[in-house]
């Protein structure tokens, strides 16, 4: 088993190098040994391209010692047609007598039948080495499968006193270190979030620029049309999506998701998010929006940037409950406070 788990970790280090790159498809990472001595490695570097047994396959020199050696690969491999052929297939193919996963896939097209395509053709399989780490590297897709909505990431910066900023103006709590990791999240998230009074007062850009990675596709609240046309959100530069009960004009990357007034809330909008196959959301907002999400069990995760700023008066921090602290990191003399959500 310790072997098993030795080739494991190296599964996931090599999937955490596709990032966001694969989504909608999850990251994975496989790895081929022979007689204790890896032989082929690979990962899913971009969603439509090769999945990474197909990779690790194609990186080994010797195509004979596949008929003797052992696939590590993070999650059951695939076992239906797709972008790609079935990996399922490939594995049989090559005649690979052992093959030892990490989690099964929760995804319906998949879900337990590439193991019995596998089983079935006489390959040996294990499944559920390091099977909680391996899960956490699929998080995003998870949840998308199973309770069909994004992976709801919750960020906000707070002063020492529990403010996210003065009223009806722009505060900096952040500081250009700490901004380099909300611009990572940022990269990697399919999708990120602000309402109304956010994005007038702050008037963001919601891009990428000091980190490096793709554009999130922006989404704004805007019940009742009242943002104006000149906000960087509407600058054309990146897919925007507005949330509203008024009709919009579609235009220049811009997309106006019209529902009735009596149905404008965040179930609705994750509706719309699973249509458009987006499987992670940022939610970047003030404090109202963020307590809706908490109040409402729609979060996953939470980073909170504790300042050392004090202000004297402004906006209350949101209030999480039910979750759990995982990580208290100092960064650079700032303290990041990191949770997840209990669910009941």
């Amino acid at each position: 088993m310790e072997e098993d788990e030795k080739y494991m970790w190296r599964c996931i280090q090599l999937a955490q190098n596709g990032g966001n790159a694969t989504s909608p498809n999850p990251m994975v990472g496989a790895v081929i040994v022979y007689k204790g001595e890896i032989i082929g490695e690979g990962f899913h570097i971009h969603c439509g391209d090769w999945h990474a047994e197909v990779n690790a396959i194609n990186s080994v020199k010797d195509e004979a010692l596949l008929k003797y050696s052992t696939l590590y690969v993070t999650l059951e491999p695939c076992s239906h047609f797709g972008k790609t052929p079935p990996c399922a297939d490939l594995i049989i193919k090559k005649q690979i007598p052992r093959v030892v996963i990490g989690c099964i896939d929760p995804s319906l097209k998949v879900h337990g039948r590439g193991i019995k395509k596998l089983t079935d053709a006489g390959c040996q399989v294990e499944v559920g080495v390091l099977e909680h780490e391996c899960r956490h590297l699929i998080r995003h897709f998870t949840r998308y499968n199973m309770d069909k909505r994004p992976y709801i990431i919750l960020k906000w910066a707070e002063s020492s006193n529990g403010y996210i900023g003065a009223k009806n103006q722009i505060t900096m709590i952040s500081t250009q270190h700490t901004l380099m990791l909300m611009h990572k999240r940022r990269a990697e998230s399919d999708a990120i979030l602000v309402g109304t009074h956010t994005a007038i007062i702050d008037n963001p850009k919601l891009t990428v620029r000091d980190w490096y990675g793709k554009n999130p596709i922006r989404v704004v609240l805007d019940r009742n049309l009242v943002l104006p046309e000149s906000l960087n959100l509407f600058d054309g530069a990146v897919p925007t999506l507005v949330f509203t009960t008024k009709r919009g004009v579609n235009k220049n990357n811009l997309e106006y998701i019209a529902v009735p007034e009596d149905d404008f809330s965040l179930s609705r909008l994750m509706d719309e998010l699973v249509i458009r196959n987006i499987q992670s959301l940022l939610v970047e907002g003030g404090k109202e929006l963020h307590q809706s999400f908490i109040d409402g069990g729609l979060w996953d995760e939470a980073f909170i940037e504790k300042s050392n700023l004090f202000i004297d008066d402004g906006v209350r921090a949101a209030q999480l409950n039910s979750c759990n602290l995982i990580e208290i990191r100092k960064f650079f003399g700032v303290f990041i406070f990191h949770y997840s959500h209990i669910e009941s």
